[in-house]
């Protein structure tokens, strides 16, 4: 289940990916990976929030790095003719992710309280 909704993510970038559904399930999983040690009460209104914009954060940040599928991966630009290739230059090559999750994604999750759990045992 996607902690967003496709109005959500549409209010947040500006508009509809045709891989909307797509892009908010995987968020949402990435966000799952970084809490799996968090223990929090899933209907709690904070947490809630915080769960919604960090997944809309991780889609957001993911484009303004090209990445357009959700996978992680980046598209870079450029071209080759022949044995000639042109990149595109990238101010910031090296993107800020924490784990899996884009920096403010992470820090939405931090405001929040939920990430820094370790592993529990009774």
């Amino acid at each position: 289940m996607a902690y967003a909704t496709i109005e959500q993510l549409t209010e947040k970038l500006g508009r509809t990916p045709v891989n909307a559904q797509q892009l908010l399930d995987r968020a949402s999983r990435d966000v799952d990976r970084a809490l799996l040690c968090a223990v929090y009460d899933p209907e709690d209104q904070d947490v809630v929030t915080a769960l919604r914009e960090a997944t809309l954060e991780q889609i957001a940040a993911g484009f303004d790095h090209g990445d357009v599928t959700g996978s992680g991966t980046r598209r870079r630009g450029g071209f080759s003719i022949g044995r000639i290739t042109v990149q595109a230059a990238s101010a910031d090559d090296t993107p800020a992710k924490i784990g899996g999750l884009w920096e403010q994604a992470w820090t939405i999750l931090q405001a929040a309280g939920l990430t820094g759990h370790g592993p529990q045992s009774r």
